[in-house]
């Protein structure tokens, strides 16, 4: 049966605010000088991470999983600030951002992220499972914060928002009026569960390496920190691998890097630490 005009129309239009999508795509370059393409910006990114984050925060509020211990917050806050503070130096852009972290009562599960615009989270599995050193916490979350300032969050939304567009192209091609685009919240909040390509990841190795030395602290702590986490999981590997692909050479490349961030902070002294709110 042959399509009604009205039926055919909705499909150009669609495939052709698709087809719109794709051409407005933004190119930005990465701290590492790499090309990224994107279909949301960074700035976007931050906007929508905001609410995803919002939305998380409030459902840990409502579990009670929220950490409200007051030495386990000192000693994020003062680590993570430390970082921040390095990451205002190093990127300006990022003064304004709302840095803040929600320490989630999860002994099981060890991770940690960063959103974009410097909303972080991490478990107490994390801490306590892998009975972390600060130079070692410091990594973690060291790695984390260059994810997001290396918008490695806005090119995980794009890749969630492009298998969305794909599904959209074959309901119009099907006059299908129920399929509908993932919105950018919702490409947020899944752009967590994502994986970082190895690029990516080796990105975060190097610009989290360099955050944490300058900030004071040991940048062997990067070998040692996946030696953890790699050992902790036995044969089911924890949450954080999830999300962080680690290829064998990790810690060889890691421990390459050693002498040159050495010379970033050859003292160790260490940094002034920034305002992070710390989410209760």
């Amino acid at each position: 049966m042959k399509k009604p005009l009205s039926a055919t129309l909705t499909t150009i239009t669609v495939i052709a605010g698709i087809i719109s999508l794709s051409l407005l795509t933004g190119c930005a370059t990465s701290p590492t000088g790499r090309s990224q393409l994107m279909l949301i910006s960074p700035e976007s990114a931050i906007v929508e991470s905001k609410t995803a984050y919002l939305s998380t925060v409030s459902e840990l509020e409502q579990e009670n999983k929220l950490v409200n211990d007051p030495k386990v917050m000192d000693r994020v806050a003062t680590i993570t600030g430390r970082l921040v503070h390095v990451a205002k130096q190093q990127y300006p852009n990022t003064a304004n951002w709302e840095w803040s972290v929600a320490i989630i009562d999860d002994p099981k599960t060890v991770n940690a992220w960063c959103m974009a615009g410097g909303r972080m989270a991490v478990y107490t599995g994390l801490l306590n499972k892998l009975k972390l050193t600060d130079d070692e916490f410091a990594q973690v979350m060291g790695h984390e914060i260059s994810h997001a300032l290396a918008n490695h969050t806005a090119e995980r939304m794009s890749r969630a928002m492009a298998t969305s567009i794909g599904v959209i192209a074959i309901g119009a091609a099907a006059d299908n009026h129920g399929a509908a685009l993932l919105g950018a919240a919702a490409a947020a909040k899944l752009a967590l569960e994502l994986p970082n390509s190895r690029t990516a990841e080796s990105e975060a190795d190097a610009i989290g390496m360099r955050l944490a030395t300058i900030a004071g602290y040991e940048p062997d702590a990067a070998v040692t920190l996946w030696q953890k986490m790699g050992e902790s999981g036995g044969s089911t590997p924890p949450e954080f691998l999830s999300t962080h692909p680690a290829p064998g050479n990790r810690q060889a490349a890691l421990k390459a890097m050693i002498p040159e961030m050495r010379q970033l902070n050859p003292t160790g002294t260490m940094a002034p630490v920034a305002p992070v709110q710390i989410v209760r």
